[in-house]
């Protein structure tokens, strides 16, 4: 892991607990105009955050280290953005592009739906803030792509929403697999994620104070509707493919990531992916109803995938949050916060017990304590777009029914004109992606 992660894990740790027992009080804050220049806060600044994006998400990331101040929030729904800051005592605005003229911002928080999460934290990078973008990053590889140059381009800190990277049990177990403790790895299994399906439901008003246009983003504007605006309902957009890669990038940024991670493969990917049974025609939904119908089938093909190493990664019996490592020693499960080796002998080697349980986690502090040293953080911006392509390979795949050939390095199907045309998508003005970042 990086020398960030070490910090917030061990010495930070190790020395809140020394300063707790002697009695040393809190430190006190010192004006960034003190400590630090614009855009690099200092060791003990408190950094001025700001939301995009204050809905269910949003609510669910409020837990920021003491270090950290909400100054600003930004939501479509206008009245939602007024209610948050008003009881935060911060400001509010429609235009996530006001927010980020703020010098009172230093870093924000992305929570909108997956199809803007790559022009929100492009946005912010170009703005000079700092991001912490929640999963799945993207919704096509290609903006993974230019979300990567956008933080490096503009040395920003972007931290990726994939909180397993920060649970112990996770790191433990992802670093039994990549240290060859089950020896080689020929075999893994995860979910079935099911892809996403289309929507053509009727229209309802538009609730007031809510800029629909603006929501729809870069995708064909459709008539409002609650099951559409909400995450999870019945359906919900996560469902519907004009605004997301369904739980196979839902769920999946989540389970794939940690293959990813325990292959050792953060900078690289697989090199085939293949589906078994016929592809994928994916149901519309023309009327609110629940989730069960649609993923049941968008859940066929069964999608396999083979790393350049030999391993083959099949979606089928495996746990959401993770998979099931099989190697020529044994094999090891890994879920959110946990890790369990088999063999028996072999679990009490490595683990000293055959289950390791630990959901604890502290990914906003690993972003907050890399804004202030510029290292990068435990899920940095590279990883998330990584992960997130296999999760889209897989989508890719079942659309089109056949075996595909990637590249990992330079990111495209070779000499296969009909996969690369799904790398990205149209974008309707003026929501498309800068062209230069």
């Amino acid at each position: 892991m990086n020398g960030c992660d070490r910090i917030s894990r061990r010495e930070f740790l190790g020395r809140s607990a020394a300063l707790a027992a002697t009695g040393v009080a809190a430190p006190v804050f010192i004006p960034r105009r003190v400590m630090a220049s614009r855009g690099k806060p200092g060791a003990n600044d408190r950094i001025g955050i700001g939301y995009i994006a204050v809905g269910r998400r949003g609510q669910q990331l409020l837990n920021l280290p003491k270090d950290c101040q909400i100054v600003a929030a930004a939501d479509v729904h206008m009245k939602r953005a007024e209610d948050f800051a008003a009881e935060r005592k911060c400001n509010s605005f429609q235009d996530y592009r006001k927010m980020l003229e703020s010098k009172d911002v230093d870093a924000v928080v992305v929570a909108s739906p997956d199809h803007w999460h790559a022009l929100h934290s492009i946005d912010a990078c170009r703005a000079g803030k700092d991001v912490y973008v929640e999963k799945p990053m993207t919704l096509t590889i290609r903006e993974g792509r230019l979300m990567v140059e956008a933080a490096r381009k503009y040395g920003r800190i972007v931290q990726v929403g994939s909180q397993q990277r920060s649970m112990a049990a996770n790191h433990k177990g992802c670093e039994l697999v990549r240290n060859g403790q089950i020896g080689k790895v020929h075999t893994v299994v995860s979910f079935n994620y099911p892809s996403p399906w289309e929507c053509r439901l009727p229209g309802q008003p538009v609730p007031e104070g809510l800029d629909w246009d603006a929501w729809c983003g870069q995708t064909e504007p459709v008539p409002y509707h609650i099951e559409i605006y909400t995450p999870r309902g019945n359906p919900g957009w996560i469902s519907f493919r004009p605004y997301s890669g369904g739980e196979m990038t839902g769920w999946g940024a989540h389970g794939l990531d940690q293959v990813q991670w325990a292959l050792g493969m953060d900078d690289s990917g697989p090199v085939e992916i293949w589906t078994e049974g016929e592809k994928l025609v994916a149901p519309v939904y023309a009327a609110p109803g629940p989730r069960k119908k649609g993923e049941a089938a968008c859940s066929r093909p069964k999608v396999l995938f083979r790393y350049a190493n030999g391993a083959v990664l099949k979606l089928e019996k495996g746990p959401h949050g993770g998979a099931v490592f099989m190697g020529d020693k044994g094999k090891i499960t890994i879920d959110r916060g946990l890790c369990e080796v088999e063999p028996m002998e072999l679990a009490r080697e490595l683990l000293g017990d055959a289950v390791l349980r630990d959901a604890r986690e502290n990914h906003m502090q690993n972003w907050v304590d890399c804004i202030k040293s510029r290292e990068k953080p435990v899920a940095d911006v590279e990883i998330g777009h990584r992960s997130t392509t296999v999760c889209h390979l897989g989508n890719i795949a079942r659309w089109l029914g056949r075996k595909l050939r990637w590249d990992p390095v330079k990111e495209i199907f070779p000499d296969d004109d009909e996969a690369n045309s799904y790398l990205e998508r149209p974008q309707r003005k003026p929501y498309a992606l800068p062209d230069p970042i």
